[in-house]
């Protein structure tokens, strides 16, 4: 698994437990496997369109103005 053997990923498992405390991992397993499951299920939805009607910039209705091709 990666190259790492039992003993290197003991070392590791023990220097997360010392730095994050053993109350805090279960909500950081909880929260990475959220934002996973959240990541995998933008992945499969089809992308949204926005239909919201944008508003004119007031550079537009400046240059309108002067031309006098206001609606």
């Amino acid at each position: 698994m990666f190259g790492l053997g039992m003993q290197e990923l003991i070392i590791i498992l023990v220097i997360v437990i010392v730095l994050f405390g053993a109350k805090r991992l279960p909500e950081l397993a909880g929260g990475i496997g959220k934002a996973i499951k959240n990541f995998k299920k933008s992945m499969s939805e089809p992308d949204e369109i926005d239909v919201t009607p944008k508003k004119p910039n007031e550079e537009d209705k400046e240059k309108k103005e002067k031309t006098g091709q206001e609606k």
